[in-house]
């Protein structure tokens, strides 16, 4: 505003000059006011923008020569449109240069066609465009902040939601493996104790299936606790994951334990996705562990695993004595059931669970054999 005030567009026939005019006393106190007033223009756009506005408009009415204080509003006006929203800047803009350009036509000492009149124009005109395309680029710049923000959350919510749903998986194997197996163990220790005296040979034999059974439960201990190892670390396991293929040498264990478990199947050659395999085997040794437990040392077993369509229908029955009177029906605790759901509502398949009439237990599960998975299908 001071250079202008010194620049005179005709100072002389051969063009503009510098330095032939000097603002006066009055042009000095509003450009020091204008000036001093933009200070704020942050902290109080709209008002300083009134003020800058009404010391342009008293320039024109009594500046002599006229200083271009009008450059303060020129400001004001850039920073209402950057902090504002579109309307306002609009409303705004359009009021402001209006009354700086009528102001300067109707009271300026130059005729109202001059290029000063039109220069108010277009530097109004200008400031707010660049103040709303500067407040557009700002939103864009921070909208694309947020959305890099909300990836970053998601990803580590889908990380944190994919560790607790492997956690949960290793919990079902752990508590699959350990329950069956101690089971197994606690059963032939119980007979070894008991025939111990009178027919050790028999103890022998118990006391065998005892250290088979821990061998086994040590084995699949190692392979599923060597699931946790890093795919670069020794002595990963390279076995497969137990499945049907093992079924019968699972069912075997359970008859040499005292359990007389039926097997019928029609599945035969029929090839199971893995996750499917495995969850089979799981269920019918879950459920084998369970009849065990909880339906009595008389207790028989059926089991049977049916090839139904692009289905297969695993079903576990025992005979286990009826509940008495007053006393509920058998219903196997702890969190084997709870593991068979989720194993099987992972893979979009349906669990059944509950008493036979006149005693005993059913587990029916029907599986898929195209499993859904929380990569591939709804969560």
């Amino acid at each position: 505003m001071v250079l202008g005030s010194f620049a005179d567009p005709h100072g002389s026939a051969a063009g503009p000059g510098f330095g032939t005019r000097a603002p006066g006393p009055g042009s000095i106190a509003l450009m020091v006011l204008g000036a001093a007033a933009l200070v704020r223009r942050r902290r109080a756009p709209l008002p300083v923008l009134v003020l800058t506005s009404a010391v342009t408009v008293a320039e024109f009415l009594t500046g002599d020569p006229p200083a271009p204080v009008a450059m303060s509003a020129v400001v004001a006006l850039y920073t209402v449109a950057s902090r504002t929203d579109r309307p306002t800047t609009r409303r705004v803009g359009l009021a402001t240069m209006t009354v700086l350009t009528a102001a300067t036509m109707l009271f300026g000492h130059s005729p109202w066609y001059s290029q000063q009149n039109l220069g108010v124009f277009a530097w109004t005109g200008m400031a707010a465009a660049a103040g709303d395309a500067v407040r557009s680029r700002r939103a864009f710049v921070d909208a694309m902040r947020e959305r890099a923000e909300r990836a970053e959350r998601t990803r580590e919510e889908e990380a944190r939601r994919r560790v607790a749903e492997e956690r949960l998986r290793i919990a079902r194997d752990l508590h699959d493996v350990v329950a069956h197996h101690i089971a197994l163990v606690n059963v032939q220790a119980g007979v070894a104790a008991h025939v111990m005296d009178r027919r050790p040979d028999q103890a022998k034999e118990a006391l065998a299936h005892v250290r088979e059974a821990g061998r086994s439960a040590l084995e699949e201990l190692r392979a599923t606790v060597g699931l946790l190892r890093q795919s670069g670390d020794p002595e990963a396991p390279t076995e497969p994951a137990p499945g049907l293929a093992r079924l019968d040498e699972l069912l075997d264990g359970f008859r040499r334990a005292g359990l007389p478990v039926a097997l019928a199947r029609t599945d035969e050659g029929a090839q199971l996705p893995a996750a499917v395999d495995l969850a089979v085997y799981r269920i019918i040794q879950e459920s084998l562990t369970n009849v065990r437990k909880h339906a009595g040392p008389q207790a028989a077993a059926e089991v049977s695993v049916l090839h139904v369509g692009r289905t297969v229908e695993v079903t576990v029955l025992d005979d286990g004595a009826p509940a008495g009177p007053g006393q509920p029906s058998e219903t196997p605790g702890g969190l084997g059931l709870l593991g068979m759901r989720e194993r099987v509502t992972a893979l979009g398949g349906a669990l059944s669970t509950g008493p036979r009439y006149g005693g005993g237990f059913r587990v029916q599960a029907i599986l898929p054999l195209s499993p859904r998975t929380a990569e591939t299908g709804p969560r």
